[in-house]
């Protein structure tokens, strides 16, 4: 059993998240990802809690299984010399600088590609490679806000709200790897490398889906809809007697079964018997339901609504997340080892589950900051 892109190193020049998560993710896939960290100080998140024995976790979630090298690429020859014989061998290079860093360097797309034609070059920013604010600095809260994603989120008639997770950062990190995937793909048939541009901004506006269709069609932007979804109902947080659950009936025969099931008779009400019509009285088709669900526990519903076929479930912390039976039986949470072969952190499985191919429930350490120098330059010298 092999994963599908042994063989394949990648360069990783990236820091914080959208890169680093992009070559996690191609690292949980059999890429060998060498990671070139500043000396002295290595990626940032290094410095970010939580710690444990001095260690960051976040970094450890983010970069476990990657080897380090710290080189100094601005104004030491060697360094440099080492950093150009790690090129020639690699297939792939990842940075997230702002653009220009690279050029300055003299390693921008155009040099690299000249000298190095076989290799692929990934770019994750801000704004892109490209238009006026290429160069301006951006983070994850910066792009979520200019690119709409803020403006759909929270309760209605409050401020906006930042998605939880670091979606603009994420996001921009999964389209990175596809485009390095195609790429990789490109290159068997013509045997030459590719650019890929991806922007943390473009990327959230790519993920608006409903929300770019329904500002088309009625020329009014939505706003934030809480946990209600904007385009059908019932699909949203509902009150039982201990607390709010979720149903999410998104068709008319899904609504049939929740009435059939909870003994209200609205399927064949004019005010309810289409989705769009429910979406006109979603307030009001709320409190129908919740006359109903409040009057016992959310399990007994999520139960009862279940049997029935009618997507429910409960709304879960991420500690009662990590110890879900399906998220475990799925291997989604992993152990992160240190270097004496000990758990130190639990992390994120690897989502894309393939045939005949592992998927440990372990995942060796994150790299100490230039730790892999020696077996780096052994590989080099083709030790």
């Amino acid at each position: 059993m092999t994963l599908p892109l042994s063989g394949i190193t990648i360069v990783d020049l990236t820091h914080v998240l959208a890169g680093p998560f992009c070559t996690m993710t191609l690292s949980d896939l059999g890429a060998d990802v060498i990671k070139v960290e500043r000396p002295g100080a290595g990626d940032d998140t290094r410095a970010f809690p939580p710690f444990k024995d001095r260690k960051s976790a976040y970094f450890a979630a983010i970069n476990h299984g990657k080897k380090s090298i710290a080189l100094d690429l601005r104004d030491n020859d060697e360094d440099r010399a080492t950093f150009e014989r790690i090129l020639a061998r690699a297939d792939v290079i990842v940075e997230n600088f702002r653009p220009g860093v690279m050029e300055r360097l003299g390693y921008g797309w155009d040099a690299v590609h000249a000298a190095y034609p076989h290799l692929i070059y990934g770019a994750v920013s801000g704004f892109g490679h490209t238009g006026p604010d290429a160069k301006r600095p951006a983070y994850d809260m910066v792009v979520q806000a200019r690119g709409g994603v803020m403006s759909i989120t929270g309760e209605k008639n409050r401020d906006p709200v930042r998605v939880g997770a670091s979606i603009g950062d994420i996001v921009a990190g999964m389209f990175l790897s596809q485009g390095l995937l195609a790429a990789l793909l490109d290159r068997e048939r013509t045997g030459r490398g590719r650019k890929i541009d991806v922007a943390m901004l473009d990327s959230q506006l790519a993920i608006l889906e409903h929300a770019i269709a329904l500002t088309s069609v009625t020329g009014k932007a939505p706003g934030p809809s809480g946990a209600r979804h904007p385009s059908i109902t019932p699909f949203e947080t509902f009150h039982a007697s201990d607390g709010l659950f979720v149903i999410a009936a998104g068709n008319d025969k899904l609504f049939e079964k929740l009435c059939w099931t909870l003994d209200l008779p609205l399927a064949d009400d004019p005010r309810f018997a289409t989705n769009p019509a429910r979406c006109d009285n979603a307030r009001l088709l709320k409190r129908l339901i919740e006359a109903v669900t409040i009057d016992n526990t959310r399990a007994f519903w999520i139960a009862k609504l279940t049997a029935a076929g009618i997507p429910t479930g409960p709304i879960q912390s991420v500690d009662q997340v990590l110890k879900d039976p399906q998220i475990l039986a799925r291997n989604m949470v992993v152990d992160v080892l240190d270097r004496n072969g000990r758990a130190a952190y639990k992390a994120a499985g690897n989502p894309i589950k393939m045939t005949e191919a592992l998927d440990p429930s372990t995942r060796p350490p994150a790299p100490d900051l230039d730790g892999n120098r020696g077996e780096i330059l052994r590989w080099l010298d083709g030790l």
